[in-house]
């Protein structure tokens, strides 16, 4: 074998994925067809769940100086993220070719070998592993591995390949977006309906802002290219009155509405993670976060399955678990479009939510799905809250008196069993798998969140609770079993 993996896609999810598999032991080579990191900004921002997801894995010092902050909207309505009451807020001016430059440094430095001017071609399953087909300067290549992984974007060349099943709706209208320098204008970070349209604008690094506009009713163009920068100019100055001709354009492009999912998300030896599994409006940015969550939630699945630490069925619950994030996500973004480019009848429908957004019950409900913190994973069922949810930031004192947390426990990427009772019965019934769960014993402060009254928690490698006493319907021994494979000794 060339690789144990092969990654077609060098951006979010393929980053994330390929680290995750590095962190884990597992060779892996990224296969990249544009010979360069393009630079442009793309999505902006990162969700409180991805924010979590960085601080497990200790990225958040490799992107720099950021802004942070607790709004956000739905659909254009404001809406008061902070009332999570999360360790984290929102990261708000992070472009994603600064989230790549970050990911790809911490994945090289690990080992994975991304290959620029790399392009996929074909593929073919021979039992055992795949063989892909690569073109380069040099003509082409064929390499041979375990797993073939499509990361490679909403026009995935693999997703293609493989024959996945990708239905949806296409798109009934566009936005046109601009990045543009030497303009001063008024952050609208929210949106605004105006004009019979929608503009929005952020303010980034550098003296840039961002511009989006969309004219209600207005189908989409058939492009082979992006928009020219005085398209964007004559609908921002048809909506708001105002006038960009003059400002320095340094990325344009154009979105729609379409909205498509994968009908699964692996098909025996090709997987599929972020955009080439799911396309949607790109609300808030939710497309990108999502992406690296489905890396995140599929590498150590994967590293588990080639160490040959679980069974290959354990990639079952890659589908299981992230496609049903992904059809929620979908569901959220279409209601948003929805509020964002529906003409004036939509407007009885943003006056109502933007009244029920006052209730407290319902700007949780809204902020945790657009900030990925409503995720809830079949674990094997029981009473405590905690169970199949992201474990919140746990400040806790080892029996060794050093203060740490659940979320620098997670940095190594293995399990983690958090004995917060010192119960040597539990500690002695997790020690089969110490190989692959690190076993600690702590206490919690007083009151400590929404962990108050737990005396232990088994944590995934990605950070999500997979037994928990008091509550969880399992003994340890079978969800330690069910998540990390069979214990030292318990091998056949």
């Amino acid at each position: 074998m060339d690789a144990s993996v092969v990654v077609v896609g060098a951006g979010p999810a393929g980053l994330m994925l390929a680290g995750e598999l590095r962190l884990a032991g597992i060779d892996v080579v990224v296969l990249e067809r544009h010979p360069r990191r393009t630079g442009e900004s793309r999505g902006i921002g990162l969700t409180i769940g991805t924010m979590e997801v960085f601080d497990q894995r200790g990225l958040l010092r490799r992107l720099g100086p950021y802004e942070t902050g607790g709004m956000g909207h739905f659909g254009g309505l404001p809406l008061d993220i902070s009332v999570l009451g999360a360790a984290h807020e929102a990261a708000r001016t992070v472009p994603q070719s600064v989230t790549e430059e970050a990911l790809e440094a911490w994945a090289g430095e690990l080992g994975a070998d991304i290959r620029r001017g790399h392009e996929f071609l074909s593929y073919q399953d021979t039992g055992d592993g795949v063989t892909v087909t690569v073109r380069h300067d040099g003509g082409e290549e064929r390499l041979r591995a375990r797993y073939l992984v499509g990361c490679d974007g909403g026009r995935s060349v693999v997703r293609k390949a493989a024959g996945f099943d990708f239905p949806g709706t296409a798109a009934t209208t566009e936005m046109l977006l601009a990045d543009v320098r030497g303009v001063d204008l008024e952050p609208r970070m929210t949106g605004q309906q105006i004009g019979g349209g929608f503009v929005m604008v952020a303010k980034l690094a550098g003296g840039i802002h961002r511009i989006i506009v969309g004219e209600h009713g207005i189908p989409p163009q058939r492009r082979t290219g992006p928009p020219a920068f005085a398209e964007v100019a004559d609908l921002w100055k048809r909506l708001t009155g105002g006038d960009v001709s003059h400002a320095e354009p340094v990325w344009v492009s154009a979105f729609g509405n379409a909205t498509r999912q994968v009908t699964e998300y692996r098909r025996g030896r090709v997987l599929l993670a972020g955009d080439s599994a799911h396309v949607h409006l790109p609300a808030g940015g939710q497309g990108m976060n999502t992406s690296v969550q489905d890396a995140h939630n599929l590498g150590w699945k994967l590293a588990a399955v080639l160490r040959g630490d679980a069974p290959a069925e354990l990639l079952d619950t890659y589908h299981s678990e992230r496609h049903e994030v992904g059809r929620a996500l979908l569901a959220n973004t279409r209601a948003q479009s929805l509020l964002v480019l529906g003409g004036e009848e939509a407007q009885p429908l943003r006056d109502v939510l933007a009244e029920l957004i006052q209730y407290p019950e319902v700007a949780h409900h809204l902020a945790a799905k657009v900030s990925g913190l409503d995720i809830r994973y079949d674990v094997g069922g029981g009473a405590g809250a905690l169970l199949g949810r992201r474990l919140p930031h746990l400040p806790v004192n080892t029996t060794g008196g050093r203060r740490t947390s659940s979320t620098a426990l997670l940095r190594t990427g293995r399990g983690v069993l958090l004995d917060l009772d010192d119960n040597a019965v539990l500690r002695r019934r997790a020690q089969p798998w110490r190989d692959r769960v690190d076993i600690v014993t702590a206490t919690q402060d007083p009151g400590a969140g929404p962990s108050a009254g737990t005396t232990a928690v088994l944590l995934r490698p990605d950070g999500y609770v997979a037994w928990a006493a008091p509550g969880s319907h399992l003994n340890l021994d079978t969800a330690l079993a069910r998540w990390f494979g069979p214990g030292l000794g318990r091998r056949r």
